[in-house]
């Protein structure tokens, strides 16, 4: 079994339920153990799972639902109608759209946090990514972004200045967009990797809850160390891998 045919299998999974006793799901488990790019999908896929069974959890039962599909039973009873099983069918559809669509689509006015922010950028930087430019030019860097109507105004702190850069991308965030830049730390890269630090740069206004000027908010996202910040009408926020002493020699802290 390979990694492909073990991701396959695993969307089956449920995790906390008996799933975990069947021979295929036991093996790509096993696998996952073994390799870090398909545990990381793992843990990802757990975490939607147990998202979406707190949200179904969450769902109050609708006042009058109950006599309703008795009536309607009633209904189909009496005239062999298809049509209530097909309202009733309907009804659950609705019910898991909503459902899903508040697990996948989560830019939404309520969530608009700093912490809800954080996790979705560190998240985009640890499942892999494309860069829309690849370069070592910062300079390159500023333009594709001016371009492209992203946040290109950005200050660095010195040392950042001083750091490779590889590329960087345009991301969506609520309805604007954030400038990822990518750095090259200078440790060893895995294969296929040309990036280890990241630095998402979005407007102030569409984060709440962002740190006043002069505050650094040092915390441990999954695998990265991050550092978030603001400065005039920006909030950055960079990540690496490692320890808070990862991230804060960029920022000379």
């Amino acid at each position: 079994m390979n990694v492909d045919e073990a991701r396959t299998i695993l969307l089956l999974y449920r995790p906390g339920t008996a799933d975990a006793e069947d021979p295929q799901i036991a093996e790509a488990l096993a696998l996952a153990k073994r390799e870090p790019e398909l545990a990381r999908w793992l843990e990802e896929h757990c975490a939607l799972q147990v998202a979406v069974r707190t949200r179904f959890r969450k769902i109050s039962v609708p006042e009058g639902l109950k006599e309703q599909i008795i009536s309607e039973q009633a209904i189909k009873e009496r005239v062999g109608s298809w049509r209530p099983r097909l309202t009733l069918a309907a009804m659950a559809a609705v019910v898991l759209l909503v459902v899903m669509a508040a697990v996948w689509f989560p830019h939404r006015p309520a969530d608009d946090t700093l912490a809800v922010y954080r996790s979705q950028m560190v998240s985009l930087a640890l499942r892999g990514y494309g860069m829309d430019l690849v370069t070592n030019d910062p300079v390159q860097i500023r333009v594709y972004l001016a371009q492209n109507q992203a946040p290109s105004d950005y200050v660095l702190p010195a040392t950042l200045r001083k750091t490779a850069v590889a590329g960087c991308a345009v991301e969506g965030w609520q309805k604007g967009k954030v400038s990822m830049i990518c750095f090259h730390t200078g440790r060893p890269l895995p294969p296929n990797q040309s990036s280890d630090m990241w630095l998402f740069v979005v407007d102030r206004a569409s984060v709440k809850d962002a740190p006043a000027a002069g505050e650094i908010r040092f915390v441990a996202v999954n695998r990265l160390a991050t550092a978030v910040w603001a400065q005039g009408d920006k909030v950055y926020l960079l990540g690496t891998e490692g320890g808070d002493s990862a991230v804060r020699r960029f920022l000379g802290t």
